[in-house]
C-alpha cells in the first residue's frame, strides 16, 4: 500500500503549460502518474502531446474535476497565485493538492491551509518536493529513477535535497511512500500526520523522520512517537553546523538561542526511542540494520 498516493489517484496539474509544469508532468507520466488534466484559464479547450499520452487543458479546477474525477492536484503556479490555485482545488472537492510554489507568503499559506483544512482537502507544502509512491504514482519533482522500487520504508522529510538522498541510498530496500513536506514556517501536512499515515499502513515496517534546524516541529514529532507510534523510526537533523541567526535554506530553518538547534531536535527524538543519524549515510545504514 501507500499513503495520500496510490496508483489509483487521478491527478490534474495547476500551471502544467508553463515551462516547470511541462517538465515534471512529463516526469510524472513516465513515473506511471495517471495525470488526466490541466489547468490554465487561458488555455482551456487545448490538448497537450506528450511521449504516450494527449492531456485537456481545462480552465478551471472544477471543470477539469466534473471531467475527468481527479482526486489531485499539483501546483506549479507562480507564487502571487498559489493561494488562488489552492482554494480553487478545495472548492472543486480535490482531496489532495501538492503545492510545489516556493516564496509563497506566509499570511497566504496561513489563509489557504486553514480554507483547504476547513473544506477536507489536504495540502503538502507549499515550497515542497511533492511525494511519490514508487511503482504506483508521483507527484511532484521527486526523481522516480531515483527509487523506482517498491518497499518496506516510509519516509517524511522537510529537505527535498535529503529526500533524495535518503531514497537513492536506500533505494535497494524500497519505499511505500516518500512525503516531502515542505521547509517554509506555515505547512500544510507534518511530520504528525505522516507519521500517523505510515503507523496506520500495513505495508510500511519502518519509518524515515529528516528534520531541520528552526520551529519546534521535530520535538512534536518525537512526543508523537513516545504516545502513539509503534513502529521503529529513525531519524536524521540537518543543521548541527547552522550559525545563530541565520536561515539555512528554508524559510523556517533559522537559531534562536537554543531554540531550534538540532541538538535539541536529536535529544527529544532519541528520548522518544528513535535512533538519529549524524550523516544522511549513517542514516541509511541504521535503517538497514533495523530492517534486517
Amino acid at each position: 500500500m501507500a499513503i495520500y498516493l496510490t496508483k489509483r489517484s487521478k491527478v490534474l496539474v495547476q500551471g502544467m503549460t508553463g515551462a516547470e509544469g511541462m517538465n515534471h508532468t512529463r516526469r510524472m507520466l513516465a513515473a506511471g502518474t495517471d495525470i488526466v488534466a490541466g489547468v490554465n484559464p487561458r488555455k482551456a479547450g487545448l490538448a497537450v502531446d506528450f511521449e504516450d499520452r494527449t492531456v485537456p487543458v481545462f480552465g478551471t479546477v472544477a471543470e477539469a474535476a466534473a471531467a475527468t474525477a481527479a482526486d489531485v492536484t499539483v501546483v506549479f503556479v507562480p507564487p502571487p497565485f498559489a493561494g488562488a490555485a489552492v482554494v480553487e482545488a478545495a472548492d472543486a472537492g480535490i482531496g489532495l493538492v501538492v503545492v510545489i510554489t516556493e516564496g509563497v507568503p506566509v499570511h497566504d499559506a496561513v489563509a489557504f491551509h486553514a480554507y483547504a483544512k476547513a473544506r477536507g482537502t489536504r495540502v503538502i507544502g507549499p515550497n515542497c518536493p511533492g511525494l511519490i509512491s514508487p511503482g504506483q504514482s508521483n507527484a511532484g519533482i521527486i526523481p522516480a529513477d531515483i527509487a523506482a522500487k517498491p518497499g518496506r520504508i516510509g519516509l517524511v522529510s522537510k529537505s527535498g535535497t535529503l529526500t533524495y538522498q535518503l531514497m537513492y541510498e536506500l533505494r535497494d530496500a524500497g519505499f511505500t511512500t516518500a512525503v516531502g513536506i515542505g521547509g517554509d514556517p506555515v505547512i500544510g501536512t507534518t511530520h504528525i500526520d505522516c507519521l500517523a499515515a505510515f503507523e496506520n499502513d500495513p505495508d510500511t515496517e519502518l519509518v524515515i523522520l529528516i528534520g531541520e534546524i528552526g520551529g519546534d516541529a521535530e520535538e512534536r514529532a518525537a512526543a508523537y512517537i513516545a504516545d502513539r507510534v509503534t513502529k521503529p523510526v529513525i531519524g536524521y537533523i540537518a543543521g548541527f553546523t547552522a550559525p545563530e541567526g541565520r536561515t539555512m535554506g528554508h524559510a523556517g530553518a533559522i537559531v534562536s538561542g537554543t531554540s531550534g538547534t538540532a541538538e535539541a531536535k536529536r535529544h527529544a527524538l532519541e528520548a522518544a526511542g528513535v535512533r538519529v543519524g549524524s550523516t544522511p549515510s549513517e542514516t541509511a545504514l541504521l535503517a538497514l540494520a533495523q530492517l534486517g
